[in-house]
């Protein structure tokens, strides 16, 4: 055998070689790339539902009575009206809107948590009460199917996601209807 002969051959099996290990190498990265595509996801969901609770409780604590009957809509519609909009699509429609609750509490130093929750009353929404909007077991499919093990199939469960945001509601004298809560 001369010594061209032995060149081509070493080719052959160094591109079959090169193969093999482009291969080891490329399901490991694959995986880590889906890894951290998935887990961006989830922290951008988990932030902009976070920053809607927070919006939707500034609207609350801020919005007149003036305004909520000129826009013919109770306390919690606008609230939740609010989640909805700057949840960029997250909870819309009614299905989204069902993860929205809206809850208000007053100080109440003879119960065990010291706060007593007042949101079917008429006057939960009563200047030194607190305000808490949330979101409840948000179901976050994930992008891509966890394997675990090629023995099992791959999981498909959805992540439950829970954010809130609550504040003090501030007297103005011009206090919006409650409507149905939470």
């Amino acid at each position: 055998m001369n010594h061209t002969s032995r060149m081509r051959g070493n080719r052959k099996q160094r591109r079959g070689t090169e193969l093999v290990e482009f291969t080891f190498a490329l399901l490991p990265t694959l995986a880590m790339l889906f890894v951290l595509i998935d887990a961006s996801w989830a922290i951008f969901a988990k932030a902009t539902l976070q920053h809607a609770v927070q919006v939707g409780v500034r609207v609350g604590i801020t919005i007149t009575g003036t305004q909520a009957t000129a826009a013919g809509k109770t306390l919690t519609q606008m609230i939740k009206d609010a989640v909805q909009q700057d949840a960029m699509g997250l909870l819309a429609g009614t299905t989204g809107r069902a993860y929205i609750q809206v809850h208000y509490f007053t100080q109440d130093s003879s119960s065990a948590s010291g706060v007593t929750d007042v949101s079917t009353l008429t006057s939960g929404n009563s200047a030194g009460n607190l305000m808490q909007v949330s979101v409840n077991n948000y179901p976050l499919s994930a992008l891509v199917a966890r394997i675990y093990s090629w023995k099992t199939s791959p999981d498909r469960a959805p992540t439950t996601l829970n954010v809130f945001s609550a504040d003090k509601i501030e007297p103005t004298g011009d206090v919006p209807p409650i409507g149905t809560a939470p």
